[in-house]
């Protein structure tokens, strides 16, 4: 069977065409405990590494108090302790991740194609730059989706809607009797605020300046190095290291990460950008990193750098006890890189051209088309080949073992740099399961979820491509051409001759809408079975249902607040009436006195303080709590005038309220109404200004006043005032 398969592969080389491999790769930025890797293609675990790249089919796990950071161009996601991560399609276009259990906060800053989390009831597809959280619960089939900020869409077997935000979707069971809730969003853990505090790191340092924003790892750069300007290269950057001679490349180890091939893991915590991106340059003593355009997108290398061979037919022999060994240096500004895996001219040159900014098509095309030519690349191009401590060798099994650079690292003499002819794109090494691993088989111990956990269907929107073969399918073929990985259609056809188990995956490209249950609380957890309510069909679009905003939590800090507001009663304290009320017309003046809704009034009358003893007082209560009709108001004697017209009676008018009666001539005015305008006109005259500094009450404007009958004239008399 192998044989058959090897057969097939080498016919295959000549015939398939070349297909590009993903212009970008994940970072594992940050690690804070137990957290383990295993890389597509292999079932071993082994501990991670900070920097390791990571692509399609990389699973991680985060074990009991452990914490992971995973970023990609736009977004990071962060693990919270006992999480089951993978990527199950990391290419231009896609970043789908599988959440088998745990905590995961995917934090997006751009959203640049499609981000798409799955778990075992439901997919989260991210449609906004934001905020967000899902918990898994496999165990109990309750998943819970925390938007802090931002838009995602649920999908399930059981339908689909949209969560805003402030809200949580809790989703409950599985498959087509799934239920769906919408709560307000809570308040924050622990998990929650380890990811505000990496959020402000981030926030604090991610200055893209004279950077790409997608470039990798570019956050970093700020709080462990500086810019600084040279000639020649524009800005640049300097790391701040301590170790005399520091020289890119060489404190870290090499890994085999498909469909790339030998990539490099550098062990300093900044060390993710300056080696996948950009180009490095000795400038007067020291080592800066000179990035590419900054206005364009930056297409992920393995390892910027250019690989030479040592003993074995090399032409140069360095003491390695026994076998040959690899060396390698890195590329400046000026160099072309020559990818050492299948590729497309047109993806070589965008590889050049968005890492550095010195080079152009034109130089690009001329060096690659030299090397299809001889299948090398003199290596006298190269601008740091003779920078003193710039080569780096070391035997091949440091790279098929994962041994750290350091501690297999042999000196390379100038006469012996001068004595290499040409360069090659890839050390001519196969890789073995510790190279995959990144690490040491023996011993590795890691800790990795159980197997249930990692078979656990998940639920998706869109279908993830077929995973890789198997390591142990490729090893035989990998050696026949040491050091090239297998081109993507070559592995294509090696899947469908041998495939291998697909990931279980549950497609639903297609959901009703539906409405879920709005709660104005924050969300129980562990909810028992069959104690939430089905959701209830939604539109027919698939626009996303509205939903009524929930109210403003209440003053005294209750999460729950009731979703209808009661109706007012009579106990409850109302805000009084305003007392200098203008002129009302009768209409209105009779719907006041019907009203029976406003005991308040006498309330609000009896808080008052109590007047001046020239204000009369009778007269001023009788106005404020007169409720009856107007027939009674007018079998109502007429309150006494008193015989002082002082400023009490400014305050008086101010406060009165008129009624029906002022209009109406069978009911006659109070006798306190002024009965003479032109006497009213003088005593205004004659009221003083208010002093400086101080602000004037404003005076209502009074109705004209009503003139009195002949019949009650004649009764007063002419000397009567």
């Amino acid at each position: 069977m192998l044989r058959r398969l090897l057969f097939l592969a080498l016919a295959l080389v000549a015939v398939l065409p070349a297909q590009d491999p993903p212009a970008r790769a994940g970072r594992l930025s940050f690690i804070s405990g137990p957290v383990s890797l295993q890389p597509a293609g292999v079932t071993d675990w082994a501990p991670a590494t900070i920097n390791r790249p990571l692509t399609t089919g990389d699973q991680l796990f985060a074990d009991k108090g452990a914490r992971a950071e995973v970023h990609v161009p736009g977004a990071a996601f962060r693990l919270g302790d006992r999480t089951a991560f993978q990527f199950l399609n990391l290419d231009d276009q896609h970043a789908q991740v599988r959440l088998s259990e745990g905590a995961l906060d995917v934090r997006v800053r751009r959203l640049e194609g499609n981000i798409e989390i799955d778990t075992p009831n439901m997919a989260l597809t991210i449609s906004r730059p934001g905020e967000y959280r899902l918990d898994a619960n496999p165990d109990t089939m309750q998943t819970y989706v925390t938007v802090r900020d931002g838009e995602g869409h649920v999908t399930g077997p059981g339908g689909a809607f949209a969560v805003h935000m402030g809200e949580q979707a809790a989703i409950f069971g599985k498959d087509q009797a799934a239920r769906y809730k919408v709560y307000q969003a809570p308040g924050y853990d622990s998990f929650d605020k380890w990811v505000i505090s990496r959020n402000r790191h981030e926030d604090r340092y991610a200055q893209s300046r004279h950077v790409s924003p997608d470039v990798v790892g570019y956050q970093d750069l700020d709080e462990y190095g500086s810019w600084r300007a040279a000639p020649g290269y524009g800005e640049v950057w300097v790391p701040s290291v301590t170790q005399a001679g520091w020289a890119p490349y060489q404190y870290g180890s090499w890994a085999w990460v498909e469909p790339w091939g030998w990539t490099w893991v550098d062990e300093e915590p900044w060390g993710f950008a300056p080696f996948h991106y950009g180009r490095w340059a000795y400038i007067d003593g020291f080592w800066g990193w000179c990035p590419g355009p900054i206005a364009v997108a930056p297409v992920y290398a393995p390892a910027l750098v250019a690989w030479v061979g040592f003993g074995g037919g090399f032409g140069v022999s360095i003491g390695f006890g026994g076998g040959f060994g690899v060396g390698w240096f890195p590329l400046g500004p000026s160099d072309v890189f020559i990818p050492g895996y299948a590729a497309s001219r047109a993806y070589v040159t965008r590889i050049n051209v968005t890492n550095t900014a010195v080079i152009n098509n034109g130089y690009v095309a001329n060096v690659y088309d030299q090397y299809a030519r001889t299948g090398s690349v003199p290596v006298q191009t190269y601008m740091n080949r003779t920078v003193p401590g710039a080569v780096m060798a070391v035997p091949q099994n440091a790279l098929t073992g994962a041994r750290p650079v350091q501690q297999a690292a042999v000196k390379v003499q100038p006469n012996q740099i001068r004595a290499i002819k040409t360069a090659m794109p890839a050390p001519r090494v196969a890789p073995q399961i510790a190279s995959v691993l990144g690490h040491p088989v023996s011993g590795s111990g890691a800790a990795h979820p159980p197997a249930a956990v990692i078979d656990r269907p998940v639920v998706a929107r869109e279908t993830p491509p077929a995973p890789r073969p198997s390591f142990q399918q490729q090893q035989a073929l990998l050696a026949k051409n040491p050091g090239r990985p297998l081109p993507a259609a070559q592995l294509q056809q090696i899947a469908r001759s041998a495939p291998e188990a697909r990931p279980n995956v549950s497609v639903v490209a297609q959901a009703r809408p539906v409405s879920p249950l709005v709660a104005n609380a924050t969300a129980p957890r562990n909810l028992p079975a069959g104690t939430e309510n089905a959701p209830r069909p939604g539109p027919s679009t698939a626009t996303a249902p509205r939903r009524t905003p929930a109210p403003a939590r209440a003053q005294n800090g209750s999460s729950r607040v009731p979703a209808v507001r009661p109706a007012p009663s009579h106990s409850q304290p109302r805000i009084p009436a305003k007392q200098n009320r203008p002129y009302e017309p009768p209409s209105a003046q009779h719907r006041l006195a019907r009203s029976t809704a406003r005991p308040q009034t006498h309330a609000h009358a009896a808080q008052k303080p109590a007047r001046a003893s020239n204000s009369r007082p009778t007269h001023t209560q009788a106005s404020q709590k007169r409720t009856y009709s107007a027939s009674a108001r007018a079998a109502r004697p007429q309150p006494t005038h008193t015989a002082s017209r002082s400023k009490t009676h400014k305050h008086a008018s101010q406060k009165r309220i008129y009624t029906a009666r002022a209009s109406n001539p069978q009911n006659p005015a109070p006798t306190h109404a002024r009965a003479s305008l032109p006497r009213e006109q003088l005593h205004a005259q004659a009221r003083p200004a208010p002093p400086l500094g101080r602000v004037q009450a404003p005076q209502h404007t009074q109705p004209p006043p009503t003139r009195e009958p002949a019949e009650r004239r004649a009764l007063r008399g002419p000397d009567h005032h």
